[in-house]
């Protein structure tokens, strides 16, 4: 075996799994009953499953050239994907699409109290 064929079957595990993870984040989205699942669904199979796309991007080009525009596309991904997924739940907390016994402690009820005057 050369490592040709080695690389070639790693990136297609890569595709595989990051591909399945992807889906997994879809049928979450879609299945999930509350919110905050959905939510979680949303964010953190889909960080994964672009890592390994984006992995098997970069061993299938062997070319270091495009490494930083690889992990540049991580980066914000993995900056913006949480910081969406924290902006919607704050709104569904507001807009109350959560159920209040699926929080064991509620720490924002104080802050949201504060700013609306209760």
């Amino acid at each position: 075996m050369n490592t040709d064929l080695i690389l070639d079957i790693i990136t297609a595990i890569c595709l595989i799994v990051g591909s399945l993870m992807s889906l997994a984040a879809v049928v979450g989205l879609v299945r999930f009953p509350d919110l905050l699942t959905r939510l979680h669904a949303g964010t953190k199979p889909q960080i994964f499953g672009l890592m390994l796309l984006l992995l098997a991007v970069g061993l299938h080009k062997r070319s270091w050239e495009d490494v930083p525009v690889l992990i540049l596309i991580m980066v914000l991904q993995m900056i913006t994907i949480p910081i969406s997924g924290h902006m919607m739940a704050r709104s569904g907390y507001r807009n109350k699409h959560f159920r209040k016994t699926d929080l064991r402690h509620d720490d924002l009820r104080r802050l949201v109290d504060e700013v609306e005057g209760r």
